[in-house]
């Protein structure tokens, strides 16, 4: 993996390891590289392989979803001195019910203190590290924090306009990058999984969030949310010039 090109991928300095750096790793990465399920849905495989997700992320100026965001970014972050590690979480949906467990790659960074950090959860992603001590962290309207379950097990919690809801459980035990071989081919082909239905794409802004489910482009802008039905045309439009993603790369 070459360093260099891949900060430039994200517009971030070549710092040394610090929260305030990482920090600001998160947010430009959530800010460039979009969370977007479009090989899924057009039978595109994928594989966790690091050199692929690399040539996909990085040259191709694609995003992608948990596995290769995290599990790419994790790289990225070793390579730049941090300790990391790839842990698994299990999402719970917004329905109530749990998806199918250890199915999310996420990130656990050890500075002063473990934080959990995470760059492929969608519109729901956290933009900066969250400590595992419970102390809330806020940005643009939305707080986050973790609270502890058992000796290893966290809860990620957000809570946007006094409204809380649990987003995923996690381990904090150590996994490697094929310990989600299971979990990323069920998100590719099963009816269950959330990404084999429709489009899904996100992106972070300095003002809030844009995504994409389906045709149904949706803006949080200070809080501020604006919904748009949108055209085939338009559509196209929104990857290419929203969300900086061509098709013919699909």
């Amino acid at each position: 993996m070459n360093t260099k090109q891949y900060l430039k991928r994200i517009n971030a300095p070549l710092e040394k390891p610090s929260l305030t750096s990482l920090a600001k790793l998160q947010k430009m990465h959530l800010q460039q590289v979009p969370f977007e399920n479009l090989d899924v849905i057009r039978k595109v495989p994928i594989y966790l392989n690091l050199e692929t997700i690399y040539k996909k992320v990085v040259e191709m100026n694609r995003g992608g979803y948990c596995y290769e965001l995290n599990g790419l970014f994790h790289s990225l972050l070793t390579d730049l001195g941090y300790t990391a590690h790839l842990i698994s979480a299990t999402v719970l949906r917004p329905n109530g019910e749990w998806a199918k467990a250890d199915t999310h790659a996420t990130i656990l960074v050890y500075l002063d203190e473990p934080y959990l950090v995470d760059v492929g959860f969608g519109a729901a992603t956290p933009r900066r590290p969250v400590p595992l001590n419970g102390i809330m962290k806020t940005d643009i309207g939305e707080t986050y924090r973790i609270a502890q379950q058992t000796e290893r097990t966290y809860d990620l919690i957000r809570e946007i306009d006094g409204v809380r809801r649990t987003l995923y459980r996690f381990s904090s035990d150590t996994k490697e990058l094929v310990d989600f071989h299971e979990g990323c081919v069920f998100n590719q082909v099963s009816k269950d999984s959330t990404f084999t239905h429709t489009d899904i794409v996100a992106l972070a802004t300095e003002t809030g969030r844009i995504t994409l489910q389906d045709h149904t482009l949706t803006k949080v802008i200070n809080g501020v949310t604006e919904k748009t039905e949108l055209s085939p045309e338009e559509k196209e439009f929104a990857l290419n010039n929203i969300f900086s993603l061509s098709l013919k790369y699909v």
